[in-house]
């Protein structure tokens, strides 16, 4: 299998499961990802997604070169390109559920766009970054879109225009990922990070991720009124009620994500 994907608790555990081939993504692996994403977005239970690749070498190479340049006309665009389709998380811009990068290795070309895609990104102090599809005459695609978001168009272009490698230093110099932590340690940490998220309310999880997102760059009142809207959801919550009442009664909260009853009348 090209993809490994196991639930623990309310954790996805999403891990890219061709070490031999750098975790390079041929068409199996995409869809196996798209299938993935639908189960992780379905499913009420899982709150939070971690994604890694498996062994120690890379998180993900990208694409598979060896099979696109092996491959037919038609197959080249409709079996590697587009295998998975909206399905890919990158293209998911209803995918409000987190998801966690634990990033062990090479993080090049498909393999950055994924980690981009993820809400935040840890890194190993080996792991290597690249935009390289501009050396191969193919586009970085949704990463041209994603990457200026997050560390800027300057050192965006620097690193999409050349293609060339950057170290995990560089990486967090930049705020391409969020801390660098001892290979032997990542795992556990984005474990960690992950179970501290999926502690919370997810309803209230959920509408952060989507505000930040959708409200990024918007004009102050079209982000003002996505507040409130999120304001009315989260008041209708049966967590609203259950957090000042366990801090009252000093208890852990027990959150469901629910919306109470009365909300749907």
């Amino acid at each position: 299998m090209g993809l490994l994907y196991e639930k623990r608790g309310h954790l996805a555990w999403v891990t890219l499961n061709r070490p031999e081939a750098m975790n390079a993504m041929d068409p199996q692996t995409y869809r196996e990802l798209g299938e993935a994403w639908d189960d992780f977005a379905a499913d009420p239970e899982m709150r939070v997604a971690i994604v890694t690749g498996a062994g120690n070498r890379a998180f993900s190479a990208g694409g598979d070169l060896k099979g696109y340049a092996a491959a037919s006309y038609e197959e080249y665009w409709n079996g590697f390109w587009y295998p998975s389709g909206p399905r890919e998380l990158k293209h998911r811009h209803d995918m409000w559920k987190p998801v966690v990068a634990a990033i062990n290795g090479y993080c090049l070309a498909g393999g950055l766009e994924l980690a981009l895609a993820c809400d935040i990104r840890l890194a190993a102090p080996h792991a290597t970054f690249g935009a390289t599809e501009i050396s191969r005459g193919l586009l970085h695609s949704t990463g041209n879109i994603l990457m200026p978001r997050l560390i800027g168009l300057g050192n965006s272009l620097r690193y999409l225009l050349t293609g060339e490698h950057f170290d995990a230093q560089t990486a967090l110099r930049i705020g391409l990922v969020s801390e660098i932590v001892p290979a032997d340690e990542l795992l556990d940490a984005a474990e960690r990070l992950a179970q501290q998220i999926a502690s919370n309310a997810p309803l209230a999880v959920r509408l952060t991720k989507e505000m930040a997102q959708r409200c990024f760059g918007v004009p102050l009142e079209q982000a003002l009124r996505m507040r409130d809207y999120s304001h009315i959801i989260i008041r209708a919550s049966e967590d609203s009620r259950e957090g000042p009442r366990a801090f009252a009664e000093k208890r852990q909260p027990n959150y469901t994500g629910k919306l109470r009853a009365e909300f749907y009348r």
